[in-house]
């Protein structure tokens, strides 16, 4: 049964990691993800909440009731829905592990790499993205980028769960690996190939540039193709999320003869 919990916020569970929100908390909880624990609100009695207490039960979790203002202490001021759930921290995957996802669904790899997205909004909504469209992985930066936060987390609504994301030292290295593996790279430039035009077929990287910066030079010259997003308006540029989607559907369409 839920515990009742009508106390303060403790400072402890500010430093910790969350889930938040109703729908990502159900996809954690059918998932394979570490959940130390279950916050809901008490006095709730909706449907959503029923279901997912259910759900904490059944994998034998703890469920504590606990007063609004602590979920929007834990929430840091993001809508909770009244659900928050305590995490360990998600774990990255490796390089092979994304191959073995491709291969396993016997497909060409498609992967995402990421310079140094510092968003993570931008990110959440790029997995998400990346999950609906079959991206195989993310590759992302250890250093000056965002990691798998529960800010991703929720904005990712449970993609988080689904894409492999590889968490790398050098991404120059990693790009240079996956090339020796068979894989063409794109990137994007305001002088590239017309996104439409893309051919995704085969085993393909796709390049993300940082939100202001773009794609870093040294990166830049491991690009084997440049893509550019046509803009006829006065801001000649796009949200890094909102362009991703753009050309991760491009590759989708492609890749799956649509």
């Amino acid at each position: 049964m839920p515990q009742n919990e009508n106390k303060a916020p403790q400072t402890e569970d500010a430093q910790g990691d969350f889930i938040i929100g109703r729908h990502p908390a159900v996809s954690a909880l059918k998932s394979q993800q570490t959940i130390n624990k279950v916050f809901v609100q008490e006095g709730l009695k909706a449907d959503a909440i029923h279901d997912i207490v259910k759900l904490a039960e059944k994998r034998k979790l703890i469920v504590s009731q606990v007063p609004k203002h602590k979920l929007d202490h834990l929430a840091d001021g993001q809508n909770h829905q009244g659900v928050v759930l305590a995490i360990a921290a998600f774990e990255y995957a490796d390089l092979d592990a994304v191959f073995q996802k491709a291969s396993a669904k016997d497909e060409a790899p498609f992967v995402l790499i990421l310079d140094n997205i510092e968003d993570p909004h931008n990110l959440g909504s790029i997995l998400r993205t990346a999950d609906a469209a079959g991206v195989h992985g993310v590759i992302i930066p250890k250093h000056r980028a965002v990691g798998l936060t529960s800010t991703v987390a929720k904005t990712s609504a449970g993609a988080i769960e689904h894409v492999p994301v590889v968490r790398v030292t050098n991404l120059v290295n990693t790009v240079k690996d996956l090339k020796k593996r068979g894989m063409w790279i794109f990137g994007t430039d305001m002088n590239g190939t017309d996104y439409r035009k893309w051919d995704a077929k085969g085993s393909v990287g796709l390049i993300i540039g940082n939100e202001g910066k773009g794609i870093s030079p040294l990166l830049k010259k491991q690009v084997d193709e440049t893509l550019t997003i046509p803009m006829v308006g006065q801001v000649q540029s796009l949200n890094a999320s909102v362009a991703a989607s753009l050309l991760i559907y491009q590759g989708f369409s492609t890749r799956h003869s649509l």
